[in-house]
């Protein structure tokens, strides 16, 4: 990582002592030798009462499926100062919506098989969906969101944010039996070559493979992510925020399933170890994905 002057975007820069805080310990301060001016580097935790491990170790317990109220009983036991329950939850969020903002910019050597699905939630006794879509051959979670209703618009979103994801050409998208799926990959891939009475002359790449799980078995590689996400939030009891709040938690999922669980399918690698082979995030994942974020 470079490290510049921030105020005078210098790269003169040496190390000038460090700063010491109460609950993050010793925080490493600068000099710059242009203006003279001593700052410290804000690596996501501006400000912060608490140390970074602590911070994404409770990141960690929480995605591995951990409840809030088990992660604060953790905490007193051995932490030397406890934080209560809503103070972790906001911590996820934050940072959720920090690292994801980054992450959804990153691409990926795709292989030539895309797989979309859906599963259905409730929050606040209102029907919702997670939309997911996945590189069948890295595992990857290439674009997600979660969503009040399926409309075609809200499904096209995320099928064009898979689509800016990967960087090699596919052959096969594969999906369930919604009716909706031809007009959204024709809209997104250019796939359906016949919608109403409209003929496109021009053959398409890609192949619409359409698995109905009562006919011909379920779409297994994404069952099976979507059995490692119900394993986790059935024991949530719904979503009792915002529809923003249950948004940011699911984009926390996607980051943890890509990012940070190893996944025995692909030789105990995560996704981004297959995908992004030159994005090396050492032990602490989480930490080193807000470093990231903040560059």
């Amino acid at each position: 990582m470079e490290i510049k002057c921030k105020f005078c975007n210098s790269k003169e820069v040496i190390r000038r002592g460090v700063r010491i805080t109460k609950n993050r310990g010793k925080v490493q301060r600068f000099g710059c030798k242009d203006c003279h001016q001593r700052f410290s580097i804000d690596e996501g935790f501006w400000k912060m009462k608490n140390h970074k491990d602590k911070i994404t170790a409770c990141m960690n317990l929480y995605y591995s499926g951990m409840s809030l109220r088990k992660i604060q009983s953790h905490l007193q036991m051995f932490a030397p100062k406890n934080s209560h329950y809503p103070t972790i939850y906001r911590w996820i969020v934050k940072y959720v919506e920090m690292i994801g903002g980054d992450t959804d910019r990153l691409q990926i050597e795709n292989g030539k098989e895309l797989m979309s699905d859906e599963m259905e939630y409730h929050r606040l006794g209102q029907q919702n969906w997670f939309v997911d879509v996945m590189d069948t051959e890295t595992r990857f979670i290439v674009a997600s969101d979660y969503m009040e209703s399926r409309t075609l618009d809200d499904m096209t979103k995320v099928l064009k944010k898979g689509r800016k994801t990967i960087t090699q050409p596919i052959s096969v998208i594969t999906t369930d039996g919604l009716r909706g799926y031809p007009r959204i990959l024709r809209r997104t891939f250019g796939v359906d070559k016949n919608y109403g009475n409209f003929v496109n002359k021009r053959k398409s790449p890609i192949t619409h493979n359409i698995v109905i799980a009562s006919e011909r078995g379920f779409n297994h590689k994404i069952e099976r992510l979507h059995g490692t996400i119900r394993e986790r939030t059935k024991v949530m009891r719904g979503f009792h925020g915002s529809l923003e709040s249950a948004r940011a938690i699911m984009k926390g999922f996607e980051i943890y399933y890509n990012y940070i669980r190893k996944h025995q399918g692909i030789d105990s690698n995560t996704p981004q170890q297959v995908a992004m082979k030159n994005l090396d995030l050492g032990t602490n994942k989480w930490l080193s994905l807000i470093k990231l974020s903040c560059c």
